[in-house]
């Protein structure tokens, strides 16, 4: 009897690799075909992660392998975390989604064409402020009538609550507001709050990781056709934060963008929005925090608190989640609550292309690793 339970698990285990390389492939394939230097993603099912893997380069110039340690800055995806931080002081009866932002950020926010009408932070995570990037959004100074006589650029034309309009200055007001409830800087709340208790490593600051792990992000350059590294994703801006002011230089740690973590890690953190806050026996949020921060299940494209869902990564699949861009990099962060799966797929340069909204090269591997790994197996 043993002899045969060896036999069928030795058969089982060449399957798997035979149905790997097949993947692995694929993959590699979709690199090539889409120019990408570097690739590292994560599979969840049934909420544990099955499969990491790196794929490419973490650097060009010295021709180094990527590996599932390497750290990526992930962009906007990064937003989830600020969300993430501001509901568990809401949890704290510190806030509540609907305070008005200017009695929270120390001065007047309104939109000059509804001046009675206050902005809340819910409006904030949501991106129906009317607030804009116009002004830029790496420093609250172009919001603040007192540093910027163009600051009523950065609202929008129709009221708040009444308009969608993607706007990374939300979350650096977010982050912000979290400085200035929480009394401790952006950073090291999140890291204490969010990532320690999760066990992972990463943060907002570039100071406070192991910058050997950092995977160099490349912009493509269509002129010449070669990638351009992009050393600005990782600017430490040790001098502005040695000269910190809380709950106001909160920008410089981008709390829209500025999360640096591996894709395994990051997908252990998706697990813990996937199962309603709770990850491995420690709970971040409640419940009723984490369904308030992803759109209802009816809701097939819709933006909730810093996660939206989609019928268009997946096909027939509603997934939530969210992507980031920026210095050339790539991710996304996906997942199937009922269904109990979910991918992270990072990358850190390829080639210009957009399908149904996705980076290409995003959309071609979150499809390749769902068909091999998750409809694949559901089916047998």
């Amino acid at each position: 009897m043993k002899k045969y339970l060896s036999i069928i698990l030795l058969c089982n285990i060449q399957l798997l690799c035979a149905q790997s390389e097949k993947m692995e492939a694929r993959i590699n394939a979709i690199m090539t075909q889409t120019k990408s230097v570097g690739l590292s993603v994560a599979v969840v099912k049934k909420n544990k992660i099955i499969y990491t893997h790196s794929f490419g380069l973490k650097d060009i110039a010295t021709n180094t392998p990527l590996t599932d340690d390497c750290l990526f800055r992930i962009a906007s995806v990064s937003k989830s975390f600020t969300a993430t931080a501001i509901m568990q002081l809401v949890e704290a009866k510190k806030l509540s989604l609907d305070d008005d932002i200017s009695n929270l950020i120390g001065f007047k926010i309104r939109n000059p064409k509804f001046p009675e009408t206050v902005i809340t932070i819910r409006m904030l995570l949501m991106h129906r402020s009317s607030i804009n990037d116009s002004q830029g959004y790496f420093t609250l100074d172009a919001i603040n009538p007192a540093k910027n006589l163009a600051f009523a650029k950065c609202y929008n034309a129709y009221e708040p609550a009444n308009g969608y309009l993607y706007c990374n200055l939300n979350f650096n007001l977010a982050g912000a507001i979290v400085e200035k409830v929480s009394g401790e800087r952006f950073d090291l709340y999140v890291k204490k709050h969010i990532l320690d208790p999760l066990k992972i490593a990463g943060g907002y600051c570039v100071d406070s990781l192991n910058k050997s792990l950092f995977a160099t992000i490349y912009e493509y350059n269509n002129d010449s056709a070669r990638f351009e590294a992009s050393p600005g994703a990782y600017n430490p801006r040790s001098a502005e934060i040695a000269n910190y002011e809380i709950g106001y230089s909160t920008p410089i740690f981008s709390p829209a963008g500025g999360m640096k973590i591996s894709a395994t890690d990051l997908a252990k953190y998706m697990i813990m929005h996937s199962q309603l806050g709770k990850y491995n026996g420690k709970r971040i949020i409640t419940k009723q925090s984490a369904r308030e921060m992803q759109p209802a299940p009816t809701d097939k494209e819709a933006y909730a608190l810093a996660l939206l869902s989609t019928e268009k990564l997946i096909a027939n699949k509603v997934m939530k989640g969210h992507t980031g861009s920026a210095y050339g990099l790539f991710s996304a962060m996906f997942f199937n609550p009922k269904e109990k799966f979910g991918i992270v797929v990072i990358c850190n340069g390829t080639g210009p292309g957009y399908t149904n909204g996705f980076n290409t090269v995003i959309k071609q591997t979150v499809n390749c690793l769902y068909e091999e790994l998750i409809e694949v197996t559901s089916s047998k």
